[in-house]
């Protein structure tokens, strides 16, 4: 049986080599693609999630079961040229969450079918999160009942993972950030407690003992703690690492562990390699990305309206807008304010909740479009200073052709570069 290759993570940052990993989630082929090309020219295996909402056995958001999604990736990457091997498949927050507002028991046996979906496609890093109530229960739960309902999930991983397939290795934690960021501006976060960990850490041992998983706590590799880092819809806490010291130094009494860190997304890259350096070795990112997608669109958009004014009946910007009032769910509850504060967070949010609609057939229909009207264009520089600024230097420099292609890539390829460099050990 092939080894996994995430099974000997915390050993990684005293050995030569990368410390730590980037954990891409995202679903988004614009995103994907940067990510093959970030990771193929370095040591690193490709770690691509999907999260419980996104993707799971009634098609998620995406519309894609976890077979889907792995065939939709593989097909990606026997076009970039990217070895099939070196691809790790997560998935992320495996639990209840897409079915909380149903009782317990029912949400559990849905959260069950939508694990052994994930083992069955060969995802083999498993992210087991129950801390949520369900309908009647309190909003978060205490350690051992969400322990409890982790081990359950996971003998349903185990009893479907096929014969001969990688065994699955599990992050486990109950101190998990909300899902795509907060829900509104913030000033400061509360550490993880070492005791805390540590109680969480116990709670699940003695879970996977009382239902016989013995083997498979044996390849827990990580507990997802906050290391005080996040962001709102227009604001980032960075990352303090004497906040987080305590907590860090507990890893030393939890040998073959690491810490995985949630919301990573807009850190620095000096933060995110301190994140790397005091343990937190699995460096979770997705809205960062797909922001930057939607930054570079939104400048390509604006380019080609200065070019080709009379060439669209509307632009992209006003396609986006249109969706997103026409389909408001994935956005309305988490934006506040006045009118028109609610339309500047549908668009420029960190929370990013707009890249729910790049899959929708009338957005993509006008990306293609965007792409067409600019295809072979050498795009004058004034106007990639004017609304791409942060790829004016290397347009300029000669690093970057003014195409928008290259435009595209670019953008995404600063943020993956910075989540590599994170994981290089210094010197």
């Amino acid at each position: 049986m092939t080894r996994n290759l995430l099974a000997d993570i915390a050993q990684w940052r005293h050995r030569s080599g990368p410390a730590g990993i980037p954990s891409v989630c995202s679903a988004n082929p614009f995103v994907i693609r940067a990510a093959m090309r970030a990771v193929l020219a370095t040591p690193l295996p490709l770690l691509i999630e999907a999260t419980c909402n996104q993707v799971n056995q009634d098609g998620g958001y995406t519309g894609m079961t976890p077979g889907d999604f792995r065939r939709f990736v593989e097909d990606l990457a026997r076009d970039m040229g990217f070895p099939l091997p070196r691809i790790i498949f997560g998935g992320d927050h495996l639990g209840p969450n897409p079915w909380k507002s149903l009782p317990p028991e029912a949400a559990l046996q849905k959260a069950e079918d939508m694990i052994r979906a994930y083992a069955a496609a060969g995802f083999s890093k498993l992210h087991l999160d129950c801390s949520m109530g369900c309908a009647g229960e309190p909003l978060a739960l205490g350690d051992t009942l969400t322990a409890a309902r982790a081990a359950r999930l996971a003998v349903a991983a185990e009893q479907a993972r096929p014969a001969g397939a990688v065994a699955p290795v599990y992050v486990i934690g109950t101190e998990v950030p909300v899902p795509g960021g907060a829900l509104e501006a913030l000033a400061v976060l509360d550490v993880t407690r070492p005791q805390a960990a540590r109680a969480t850490l116990d709670a699940h041992r003695a879970a996977f003992g009382a239902a016989g998983l013995e083997d498979a706590f044996g390849r827990v590799i990580a507990i997802v703690v906050q290391p005080g880092v996040e962001f709102g819809n227009h604001n980032v806490i960075d990352y303090v690492p004497a906040d987080a010291a305590a907590l860090c130094a507990a890893l030393d009494d939890m040998p073959g562990l690491v810490f995985e860190a949630h919301s990573t997304d807009y850190q620095t890259v000096e933060h995110l390699g301190c994140l790397v350096r005091d343990g937190f070795a699995i460096l979770k990112v997705g809205p960062g990305l797909t922001f930057a997608l939607r930054q570079t669109l939104y400048g390509l958009d604006m380019i080609a309206q200065e070019l080709f004014p009379a060439a669209r009946a509307r632009t992209l910007r006003q396609t986006m807008e249109a969706l997103m009032q026409a389909h408001p769910v994935h956005w309305d509850k988490y934006y506040h304010g006045t009118d028109a504060q609610r339309a500047v967070q549908r668009h420029y949010s960190y929370s990013d909740r707009i890249r729910y609609y790049w899959t929708d057939p009338l957005a993509e229909a006008a990306v293609a479009d965007l792409l067409a009207i600019l295809q072979g264009v050498d795009i004058p520089e004034p106007l990639i200073g004017q609304f791409l600024g942060a790829d004016y230097a290397d347009v300029r420099g000669g690093m970057t052709p003014p195409r928008a292609a290259d435009l595209l890539s670019s953008g995404l390829a600063r943020v993956m570069h910075d989540y590599v460099q994170a994981t290089q050990p210094p010197g």
